[in-house]
């Protein structure tokens, strides 16, 4: 029988808390430094910054630059295209902001691509009817997170703690009191007595199998707030991404559509006209076939497969992304990543063949219900980035609006977060090191499992967790899928709290411990998405049901989804109306005529 004991656990006295290293952690960092220098603030994360899934994103941020745009253009096509469940305060705020806070990392040294004449270049993106997305090539969120990255390096205040797990939050009368977590290397727990705390842990991808995220995207930051009480907001509305390589799930840019990649069927054939996207047009072509929004290209990809016009692969079926006709030269200039990537691992050259592509989940379009300013109901905390949803995408994400997203809310968070610091007492040290000591029992009580008393492992639970909800909650729904992904997940998470068998007993840089502690945030993130999505007797965005609610139902569903987290059973579902201000619901139109469907 294997034992563990807990070891001390170290106290760190601070000021602000930023719980994640990615894009929105580090320009929430930034922000609180520059609002206040002499805060002391701690960036926290599970791996070194740079190898943050912000680094992953490739085709653009959007912003109004160009005379042909308007903040009332962008406002529009972010609202319609999350099928007016948008918050329009939100998107108002959000789209205003987007110019300043790209020119402002400009400044900072980001080498956005550029025209003739020196002035940023821009791209068409999925339902964006302007030119609107900022792009540094196909590496744009490589060179935004080393841009965010090497600024942080200038302020002393921002001091990095890398590989250290955060596990929970410690929460007292006042509000959060703590944030526990576990250094890495060393397999010790650590609490950060601070006033407050930001949450930019990334979105939770990984709770399905097939996916475009890198492996560390497992939600615990939902699962934290969640825990305390703080309201999961919309969270069944879970994008795919139309263009990924089938099986491994490595994105395809929609930066290829929207330089003119064309997608085509095994007929060799254009295929969206048949589901209202359009008829083929010259281009530039705005608002139409293959600058359609990633929920209606996903979904006509699903209908193309079911009528056996997929190209086979070894990996399922695939529509082709053919770049052919826009030559080796522009290729070379705005999509040179792409053009490696389908030659390391398709051992296809682009400019000659196409690419095949299928769906795959690429962002959580809910999360922790926040204000503007990222402030959450449990009083202390903040949250920002993909884990955090402040209503401005709806039912449906248009691309490239993330990226902006990261740095308009990522500065309001650290900005609010370091006005509570500077007002927030001094929390007392005696007692809540000893709840920090109590609640790092049961992370450690883990590295006990043993195979030999028939408990599961990590990956048996995670591959049921991914199987039921591709199974039942994936691009088109229906209640028995859903009521059946739902009772496996509530099956699966008792299994897990009976406990788990792991190989490796030692706390050292031990994977499989930490991997064990992130399933048991991805089951309940994963049960609210499922329970959500349940509860949502409608077909909205990215949210399609093939039942009796295959239509959308403004009367009564155009409102927001709201998770409370149960520990001891599903979560909770209520309902909250969503805030318009000047955009009315109407009928959704991307230039089509009208849409093949068949849902039977």
């Amino acid at each position: 029988m294997v034992t563990a004991q807990t070891p001390e656990v170290q106290v760190i006295d601070c000021d602000l808390v930023i719980v994640g290293g990615g894009g929105a952690g580090l320009r929430a960092a930034l922000a609180a430094t520059l609002a206040d220098p002499g805060l002391d603030i701690r960036l926290v994360s599970k791996v070194v910054p740079m190898r943050s899934h912000t680094v992953a994103a490739e085709g653009g941020a959007a912003a109004v630059l160009r005379d042909d745009d308007s903040f009332e253009q962008h406002f529009e096509d972010t609202v319609s295209g999350g099928e007016w469940l948008c918050d329009q305060p939100a998107v108002e705020a959000f789209v205003a902001a987007c110019p300043r806070e790209l020119s402002q990392l400009e400044r900072w040294g980001c080498p956005w691509s550029r025209q003739d004449d020196g002035r940023v270049q821009t791209r068409f993106f999925g339902g964006m009817r302007v030119q609107r997305t900022w792009f540094a090539a196909d590496r744009t969120g490589f060179h935004m997170l080393h841009t965010l990255f090497q600024t942080s390096l200038r302020y002393p205040s921002i001091r990095r703690h890398d590989e250290f797990f955060c596990t929970d939050l410690l929460v007292d009368e006042r509000g959060l009191a703590g944030v526990l977590g576990v250094d890495i290397a060393a397999g010790t727990p650590v609490v950060y007595r601070t006033r407050a705390a930001v949450l930019a842990t990334g979105g939770a991808g990984r709770v399905y199998a097939h996916n475009t995220n890198a492996g560390i995207v497992t939600g615990e930051g939902m699962a934290l707030a969640g825990a305390h009480g703080v309201a999961l907001r919309d969270m069944e509305f879970v994008q795919w991404h139309p263009t990924a390589l089938p099986g491994s799930g490595i994105l395809i840019t929609e930066g290829c559509r929207g330089e003119g990649g064309l997608l085509l069927n095994a007929e060799g054939r254009r295929y969206l006209q048949d589901y209202g996207l359009g008829p083929p047009e010259p281009w530039p072509r705005p608002r139409a076939m293959e600058l359609g929004p990633r929920d209606r290209l996903s979904q006509a990809f699903w209908q193309e497969e079911r009528a056996g016009r997929t190209v086979a692969t070894p990996q399922g079926g695939a529509v082709l992304l053919d770049l052919r006709h826009l030559g080796a030269a522009r290729l070379a200039e705005r999509l040179p990543m792409i053009s490696e990537v389908a030659r390391r691992f398709l051992g296809i050259d682009p400019v000659a063949t196409p690419i095949p592509v299928r769906p795959a989940v690429h962002y959580t379009m809910g999360g922790i219900a926040t204000g503007l300013d990222g402030e959450t109901t449990l009083p202390g905390l903040f949250a920002a980035g993909e884990c955090a949803s402040t209503g401005i995408h709806g039912a449906n994400r248009l691309g490239s609006n993330s990226l902006a997203e990261l740095l308009v809310f990522g500065r309001a968070a650290g900005e609010a977060a370091a006005a509570w610091a500077r007002s927030a007492p001094a929390r007392a040290g005696g007692s809540l090191q000893r709840d920090a000591q109590a609640h790092a029992q049961h992370w450690y009580a883990q590295l006990t499992g043993d195979r030999s008393a028939g408990q599961p492992r990590v990956a048996e639970l995670r591959t049921a967790m991914q199987a039921a909800m591709e199974d039942g909650v994936g691009i088109f729904r229906d209640a028995d899928g859903m009521q059946r992904a739902c009772q496996t997940l509530g099956e699966l998470r008792a299994r897990y709290s009976a406990g788990l068998a792991l190989d490796d007993h030692s706390r050292h840089f031990n994977t499989e411990w930490l991997s064990a502690i992130e399933l048991g945030h991805s089951l309940q993130v994963a049960e609210t998405i499922a329970h959500a999505a349940l509860a949502r007797r409608e077909s909205r965005g990215a949210h399609v049901r093939r039942d009796d609610w295959s239509a959308r139902n403004d009367e009564n569903f155009l409102v927001h989804s709201l998770a409370y987290c149960d520990p001891e059973g599903p979560p909770r579902i209520e309902h909250a109306p969503v805030r318009l201000t000047r955009s009315a619901p109407a009928e959704r139109s991307y230039g089509g005529a009208g849409a093949r469907v068949t849902l039977d």
